[in-house]
C-alpha cells in the first residue's frame, strides 16, 4: 500500500474494469442488479466499496438512488468519467467502509465481489456490520457476497492456491490458516519486464458473519449460493448472505 488510495490505487484503478472484465459483463451484473433492486424497493441503497461503478450505475439506472463509500479516490474518478455517475446522480463518501458515515437512512446496504475480506482484521469486520445497521431503516437489509475459504484445496503443509497461470500472468492465494490472514499475489510479465503485486485479506466463514451480523442486530434472512437463489450448499464456492434489521 503506498498511497491514501489504499491497494486500488492509480495504477489498478487505471485497469480494474479491464482486469476484471469477466465481473463487468451483462451475465454477472443483470442478476446481481436484480436481487438487489428487489430488495431496495422504493428505499435508498448503500454500496460499500462502490468503486468504479459496476453494481452502482446499472441499480441506478433502475431508479434505486445509490450512495457510495469508498477509500480510493482512484477507483471513484473512473465511476465519476462514466455517463450517470456524476456527483449529481450517485454521492460518494471518501473512506473506510467500516466507520465512514453517509447522510441518511437506507433501505438497502450491500458488499459484493468479496470486499468484506479487504477489512483484514476481525474487528474492522464486526466494525462494518455495526456501521451498516447504524444506517439501515428498520425492516432493511444489508447484502455480502463473498467466497468460501478454499481451505479444502490445501493439502497437508501447503499454503498456496494458484488460480491463473497464462504466459504473461500467474496469481495465487496464500493462506494463513492460524490467522485467517490470506493474500492474492499477482507475477505479470509485460515487454520483458516483470511486476509482482500482493493484497492482503482476512477470509471470513459464513458462521462467523452471522456472529457479526448477530452482535450488530442484525439477524440472517436469506443466504444462496449466488444471485440466481440457487441453495447453498457444502460444496458452494461462494455465497449471497442477506441480514436484515429487525422492525
Amino acid at each position: 500500500m503506498t498511497d491514501d488510495d489504499g491497494y486500488f490505487g492509480e495504477r489498478v484503478a487505471a485497469r480494474y474494469d479491464e482486469s476484471s472484465g469477466e465481473m463487468f459483463a451483462p451475465a454477472a451484473v443483470d442478476p446481481a442488479v436484480g436481487f438487489l433492486a428487489g430488495l431496495a424497493g422504493d428505499g435508498r441503497a448503500l454500496e460499500l466499496g462502490i468503486g468504479t461503478g459496476r453494481i452502482a450505475l446499472p441499480l441506478a439506472a433502475r431508479g434505486v438512488p445509490v450512495h457510495g463509500i469508498d477509500l480510493s479516490r482512484a477507483m471513484v474518478a473512473r465511476l465519476r468519467a462514466k455517463p450517470g455517475g456524476g456527483a449529481e446522480d450517485i454521492g460518494v463518501s471518501i473512506g473506510d467502509v467500516a466507520t465512514t458515515k453517509a447522510d441518511g437512512e437506507f433501505s438497502l446496504a450491500y458488499l459484493v465481489f468479496n470486499t468484506i475480506m479487504n477489512l483484514t482484521t476481525q474487528d474492522a469486520q464486526v466494525d462494518c456490520f455495526r456501521n451498516v445497521a447504524g444506517h439501515l431503516s428498520p425492516g432493511g437489509c444489508f447484502v455480502v457476497e463473498v467466497v468460501v475459504p478454499e481451505l479444502r484445496k490445501l493439502p497437508a503443509g501447503q499454503r498456496l492456491v494458484p488460480f491463473r497461470a497464462t504466459a504473461t500472468h500467474w496469481a495465487f492465494d496464500a493462506y494463513d490458516v492460524a490467522t485467517q490472514a490470506m493474500s492474492s499475489n499477482y507475477v505479470e510479465v509485460e515487454d520483458g519486464r516483470g511486476s509482482f503485486r500482493s493484497i492482503p485479506f482476512r477470509y471470513v466463514w459464513p458462521a462467523e458473519l452471522d456472529l457479526m451480523a448477530r452482535l450488530a442486530g442484525l439477524r440472517l434472512r436469506e443466504r444462496w449460493e449466488d444471485w440466481d437463489r440457487s441453495p447453498f450448499t457444502n460444496e458452494s464456492g461462494r455465497h449471497v448472505s442477506v441480514w436484515e434489521k429487525p422492525v
